[in-house]
């Protein structure tokens, strides 16, 4: 079975991305798809609750994390410097994420069949 890894990286409202990206994540895990997923840059930012997406007359997404279990995606991965760089803690985040250095995504990618988004 191959396995993906999409990485969000973009932030959590303002486009329709981050929807689109969800979208195509659930589709994947309801086909028994192997899906982790791994934020860097301004996408550490989706995982931080009391974000409002009415301004920007977007869907809510944090209903959309919290089910990601339900579709048995819990390989989720966080990059250490996009966090430091952002002044967030992995104690401030709302999903249990792995962290990983910058110097070892390179790496982690390379265990993955088929890389989405950036």
């Amino acid at each position: 079975m191959k396995r993906y890894l999409v990485v969000m990286s973009h932030p959590p409202h303002g486009s329709i991305h981050v929807q689109e990206q969800l979208d195509v994540i659930l589709t994947m895990a309801a086909f028994d798809r192997s899906v982790s997923l791994l934020f860097l840059d301004e996408g550490v930012f989706q995982l931080l609750r009391g974000q409002t997406a009415q301004q920007y007359l977007h869907k809510e997404t944090v209903a959309i994390f919290d089910a990601l279990a339900l579709y048995d995606i819990d390989d989720l991965w966080v990059e250490t410097e996009s966090l430091m760089e952002k002044g967030l803690s992995l104690e401030q985040l709302t999903l249990p994420v792995k962290p990983v250095a910058r110097s070892g995504i390179n790496a982690l990618m390379s265990g993955f069949d088929v890389i989405l988004g950036a």
